[in-house]
């Protein structure tokens, strides 16, 4: 019996001991760097030791060994400040080098602002002085998007078998082109976050008001895992980064596919909706941004997180369910602002399917344009 749960292949988490290798310039340095100062610790650890253990036994009581009495020497005291003192110097001298280049931001080819939400990351590709003109023209539109985890809640309320990227897998990847420099400008929007992937060797701290630098060059195409390593409340652990590194040619086309579609997007804001578009946009866009605290039935977590079905916000007057969803709550900050984060088209639909859900059915629509006019009248 003990034998079976003892090998029961999820008993326990992936076995290392070591830290990755990484695939660019910097991690390899700083997996080298590592490796040195252990090996140093570990020649250290058995030179103190074996001297301390030799002298245990050699020197021993039974051995008739008999303990003298000595004081201050110079010639030790001079050797075991000067000894450790010239490892520290020589370890911190091999680190300067690499510090410097991990903080050196210059000739990047591409900047990307990394923005902390609870629980998510926005990924903004910044333009330069050309892209804007272009952009400011509508021949190019700008791209941003959110990327949220999509591990199933069957798998993280044990109801299903876990999948090989369990809480390491989100709906829109932060793509990357190989071989270009790029540097990564890190802000957050609420509380303190930090964007970590250990492959990348890049782990920066995303802070309000505060704005971070790091920057990496993908040598290799594939996709680099990581998460938030900053406490950042109740959904920390379903905050996880996903980095896919491809060549310049698919970056390129993937740029003019996302360009395409913010395209669309922006579209969406000026078209006539039907409440049948409404509610099937609203449900899942609720899915996506939603669910995860007011739940998939509406029902909540009270008292962090209230329910909406049969609640006074939803079935209440139309502006103050704009007004909480785009302004957030100034009662319970667990409650986010939206109003920078989702389109008038995105945050119209959720309302409408918020107000006749679950057996809300108020029959309100609440289109685009509402949401613009609520949003130029605050």
């Amino acid at each position: 019996m003990l034998a079976t749960y003892l090998c029961a292949p999820n008993l326990f988490a992936e076995f290392r001991v070591n830290m990755p290798e990484g695939v660019t310039r910097i991690s390899e340095e700083v997996y080298s760097l590592h490796m040195l100062v252990f090996w140093v610790c570990v020649v250290i650890a058995i030179i103190v030791f074996g001297l301390m253990f030799y002298a245990i036994i050699k020197h021993r009581k039974s051995k008739g060994a008999v303990a003298k009495n000595f004081h201050e020497s110079l010639k030790v005291e001079i050797l075991w400040t000067a000894i450790p003192a010239l490892i520290v110097f020589a370890l911190g001298y091999r680190a300067f080098f690499t510090l410097e280049k991990m903080y050196d931001y210059d000739d990047s080819a591409l900047t990307v602002e990394i923005v902390g939400y609870q629980w998510k990351w926005r990924y903004s590709y910044l333009m330069d002085d050309a892209a804007k003109e272009d952009s400011a023209q509508g021949t190019q539109f700008p791209v941003s998007f959110f990327s949220n985890l999509i591990t199933p809640e069957s798998q993280i309320n044990n109801t299903e078998a876990k999948g090989e990227h369990y809480l390491l897998e989100v709906d829109e990847p932060l793509v990357l082109p190989v071989g270009s420099k790029v540097r990564f400008i890190l802000t957050s929007a609420d509380v303190i976050h930090s964007w970590w992937v250990p492959q990348l060797s890049v782990k920066k701290d995303a802070i309000p008001g505060i704005v971070n630098e790091a920057w990496t060059l993908i040598e290799k195409p594939g996709t680099y895992r990581g998460q938030c390593t900053e406490l950042c409340g109740k959904g920390h652990g379903f905050m996880p980064v996903v980095v896919q590194a491809v060549s310049q040619t698919e970056f390129d086309q993937w740029m003019l596919g996302k360009q395409d579609e913010a395209r669309q997007k922006a579209s969406l804001n000026v078209k006539t909706w039907t409440m049948g578009e409404l509610m099937e946009t609203g449900e899942r866009a609720y899915n996506t941004y939603c669910a995860a605290c007011h739940q998939a039935n509406g029902e909540g977590l009270p008292p962090a997180f209230p329910a909406l079905k049969n609640s006074a916000i939803a079935l209440g007057p139309v502006e103050a369910h704009l007004d909480i969803v785009i302004n957030g709550s100034r009662v319970n900050p667990a409650m986010a602002a939206f109003g920078a984060q989702l389109s008038a088209a995105e945050i119209a639909a959720i309302i409408t399917y918020e107000r006749n859900a679950w057996g809300n059915n108020t029959g309100d629509m609440v289109t685009p344009q509402d949401v613009s006019n609520f949003g130029s009248s605050q």
